[in-house]
């Protein structure tokens, strides 16, 4: 279940994405996601399955985006040789909503 059309109130703690998910009963559950242990920097770019994009970024932000309310993440991220970055990803890709929790797929 897309995690962003299934639950409210999300925010960001640093690189930790926080808000409430609906279990399939349709009961709120709050969670709490560190990002860092499913992005990277891979050279300025946001990576799936790296780790720790946070380390080397500036400026993250999370912001709802369009008509379909897209999740999307932001940062400056620092390149290999020193350059910095802008960069974004649509959380939506690899991260659902299973019964309230929030999985990286």
């Amino acid at each position: 279940m897309s995690f962003h059309l299934s639950g409210s109130n999300f925010r960001l703690e640093h690189a930790t994405l926080v808000g409430s998910l609906n279990d399939e009963e349709g009961n709120p559950q709050e969670i709490r996601f560190n990002l860092d242990e499913v992005l990277g920097n891979d050279d300025g770019r946001f990576s799936w399955g790296g780790v720790d994009f946070s380390e080397t970024a500036q400026n993250i932000t999370l912001s709802i985006e369009g008509g379909a309310a897209v999740p999307v993440l932001r940062a400056i991220l620092q390149s290999a040789d020193g350059e910095w970055c802008e960069a974004d990803v649509n959380l939506a890709e690899r991260l659902e909503n299973i019964n309230g929790q929030l999985e990286f797929v």
